[in-house]
C-alpha cells in the first residue's frame, strides 16, 4: 500500500454488546435481532507504526451495525476514542490502523461492510481499563461517556478459577489463527457518545488477544 509503513500491534481486545450470550458473531452468524450495539476495546501491549512507538496505548470504539457481517451484508457507524496519552503522530496512526486504511486484518474487516461504514468522529479521552490476569473479569470506562464491564461466565459445574474458552472460532473478531476466546457476561454496557445512547446489562462479552500486522 502506497505511503503506508510496516506496522505490528499485539495486545488485548474485548467487546461488550447487545447480543445474548454467547455472541453469534463469533460463530459467524448474524447478530441477535439483526443489529449490534457495542463497545469494543483494544490495549496495545507492544507495537509500532513505522517508526512510531505504540506501546501501552488503548483505544475504544462505540458503534451500531446492522446485517450479517461475515456474509458481507453489513452497514453501520462508529465513533472512536483515542488514548489521551497519545502524541500527535500516535493519534494519527491509531485511526488509520483501526479504520482499515493501513491494511492488515482491520482492512479485511472493513471490506465486509458492503452497505457502508460511517465514522462519526474521533476524540481523545482518558481511558481506564482492567483485565484480570486469569481473565476472570475485564472492563473499560471513559468518564460520562462509556462504561463497559464484564465477568467471565461461571456456573454450577464450573471448576474454581476455570472459565469457558473457545479455540478456532469461525468468526473471530481479531482475525484468523489460534486465538483463544474467553466467554463472559456483561455487568454493564452504557454509552452516551457520538450520538449513541444505549445501556445493556447481562448481555454478551468476550476477551480475545490480537496480533495484527500490515500492510
Amino acid at each position: 500500500m502506497n505511503g503506508i509503513p510496516s506496522w505490528h500491534i499485539v495486545g488485548d481486545w474485548f467487546d461488550n454488546c447487545s447480543c445474548a450470550v454467547a455472541c453469534p458473531c463469533t460463530f459467524s452468524q448474524p447478530p441477535d435481532n439483526g443489529f449490534c450495539e457495542s463497545v469494543l476495546f483494544w490495549h496495545i501491549e507492544r507495537g509500532h507504526y513505522g517508526d512510531v512507538n505504540l506501546d501501552g496505548l488503548s483505544f475504544v470504539r462505540v458503534s451500531r451495525w446492522e446485517g450479517d457481517l461475515w456474509a458481507g451484508k453489513a452497514s453501520g457507524a462508529a465513533g472512536v476514542f483515542i488514548d489521551e496519552r497519545a502524541d500527535e503522530r500516535q493519534s494519527e496512526a491509531l485511526p488509520l490502523i483501526l479504520g482499515g486504511r493501513a491494511g492488515g486484518f482491520p482492512a479485511q474487516l472493513a471490506a465486509l461492510f458492503t452497505g457502508g461504514r460511517q465514522i462519526r468522529g474521533v476524540e481523545r479521552a482518558q481511558i481506564t481499563f482492567e483485565i484480570a490476569p486469569d481473565r476472570a473479569h475485564w472492563g473499560t470506562e471513559i468518564a460520562g461517556k462509556v462504561k463497559a464491564w464484564a465477568k467471565a461466565l461461571t456456573g454450577p459445574t464450573s471448576r474454581p478459577g476455570k472459565y469457558p474458552q473457545l479455540m478456532n472460532a469461525p468468526g473471530c473478531e481479531t482475525g484468523p489463527g489460534p486465538q483463544l476466546v474467553t466467554w463472559g457476561k456483561s455487568t454493564i454496557c452504557s454509552v452516551d457518545a457520538f450520538g449513541y445512547k444505549f445501556q445493556w446489562t447481562t448481555n454478551s462479552s468476550k476477551h480475545i488477544p490480537f496480533d495484527w500486522t500490515g500492510p
